[in-house]
């Protein structure tokens, strides 16, 4: 009997038909299982790809920039961001619960785009129509794609199932992966994607990976396996590609023109970024808002990054603050695009990968100042060094901190770096019992959908929960 391949399909940029709930429960006729090709043209594959990226950009998405992303949501269980919402409050007092139906949207998003990257993988291996070029290009995109779930998923929920297959009689049943299988498998993926893709953007945006893509994500996660040699070797790889990338004026950071940008998503139709319509405030929030400690206190004095990146509104006597990284709330043409991976991270991947390596303190510290001098305001004759550049002769404990300020202060409310940081760090407990009055240690990792476990309980779920 041979394993079912789904036919799916994809017209331009529909979002794909799939969801991660359908996918659990498919159930073909168990007397005649059909093997059909999915792609007969590169163009039936091509929208195939771009569709996975339509759907990451929906209102609803994980990716999308908005109330339902990993940006906010792991803003709101760190220290930056807090809830009005009522399923966003239990993210901000970390008393999540496994029937919460953000956390459920957020799982099943994520394994959606995984099994549709699969989708992608299995029907390319089974098809003749599709030329050679445009074969290896998608393939490398679905690699990319799938690596970079796994990341959030293994970061989000620890030890979520691997799935490398759309035969439903695996995935069902799936268990646990131990993490170290996930970043193995990553990495895995990663360096196919490296070896298949070109430096070239495939059009005339950068909303679709290419190499530097998947060497970007490669620097982040050799970051995390604290394989420091691999994470400088990557992150100055990208670095080194001066005619792609440089960094951009702070005002620029997030403009889809922006050459700093590596990767990005693009947004709905006639609408700008979620990101602004999620952030900026005109009246009362009803989502988010920045906490004030972190907006008054996380910068320090004349960094640039304060005055361009923090706004506040007053209402009444009540004054609230809000990133304000993305600078247009609404816009039927859009001029933002969320941005995903950008040359600013890779500095500081960089950065703490050399600080912790013996004989390269000196080169990582100089990497923080090059991040540095872009938030220094210009020089007056009453304050003649604004926001100075580190000392070269710091120590490399002192320099280790000044990563992670250096990280807090340039990635807040982007893509859960600082959710991360404190974990990966150890310092998730010590920081968070601080300010969060309900604070456990198991809070440091999301619960497995309550309706996951019921359709599969090979999941363990998650202590604490």
């Amino acid at each position: 009997m041979k394993p079912i391949i789904i036919k799916i399909l994809f017209l331009g940029f529909l979002t794909l038909s799939f969801s991660c709930t359908k996918f659990l429960e498919i159930d073909p006729p168990k007397s005649s299982l059909v093997q059909e090709t999915i792609f007969q043209t590169d163009d039936q594959a091509i929208s195939a790809v771009t569709g996975i990226y339509a759907k990451m950009s929906a209102t609803n998405s994980y990716a999308s920039g908005g109330s339902l992303s990993i940006s906010c949501l792991a803003g709101l269980s760190s220290d930056e961001l807090i809830g009005y919402n009522s399923l966003n409050i239990p993210f901000y007092e970390n008393q999540l619960s496994a029937e919460n139906s953000n956390i459920s949207n957020l799982y099943s998003g994520l394994y959606n785009s995984i099994y549709s990257a699969n989708a992608v993988l299995e029907g390319l291996i089974a098809s003749n129509g599709v030329t050679a070029p445009v074969k290896r290009q998608l393939e490398g995109e679905a690699y990319f794609i799938r690596a970079f779930c796994y990341f959030y998923l293994t970061n989000l929920f620890g030890t979520a199932p691997l799935q490398l297959t759309t035969d439903y009689r695996i995935t069902q049943v799936a268990k646990n992966s131990p993490i170290d299988l996930i970043y193995q498998q990553m990495t895995m993926d990663l360096k196919a994607s490296e070896a298949l893709l070109e430096d070239v953007y495939v059009t005339n945006e950068r909303v679709r990976p290419n190499k530097s893509t998947a060497q970007a994500l490669l620097a982040r996660i050799y970051l995390y396996m604290q394989d420091w040699e691999n994470a400088e070797k990557y992150a100055s790889t990208v670095i080194n590609k001066s005619n792609l990338y440089s960094l951009e004026n702070l005002d620029n950071v997030f403009l889809k023109t922006s050459k700093e940008a590596i990767w990005q998503i693009f947004p709905l139709a006639n609408t700008n970024a979620q990101d602004g319509a999620l952030y900026i405030l005109t009246a009362n929030p009803t989502f988010v808002s920045l906490k004030p400690s972190f907006a008054l206190n996380a910068f320090e004095v004349n960094d640039k990054r304060q005055t361009n990146w923090v706004k506040s509104i007053t209402v009444g006597s009540n004054t609230y603050y809000y990133p304000f990284k993305y600078k247009i709330r609404s816009a039927t043409t859009p001029t933002e695009y969320t941005t995903v991976l950008r040359l600013g991270e890779q500095y500081l991947i960089r950065a703490e990968a050399r600080i912790n390596q013996t004989g390269k303190l000196v080169l990582g510290i100089e990497d923080l100042n090059k991040i540095r001098e872009r938030a220094r305001p210009t020089p007056t004759i009453t304050n003649p060094n604004p926001l100075p550049p580190l000392l070269l002769t710091m120590e490399k404990k002192d320099a280790l901190l000044a990563v992670e300020q250096e990280r807090k202060v340039e990635l807040f409310t982007e893509w859960g770096h600082r959710w991360f940081d404190l974990k990966r760090l150890n310092k998730v407990n010590s920081t968070l019992i601080q300010v969060k009055s309900n604070w456990q240690a198991t809070d440091s990792l999301y619960p497995f959908p309550s309706t996951e476990i019921d359709r599969n309980s090979n999941i363990k779920q998650n202590d604490g929960y």
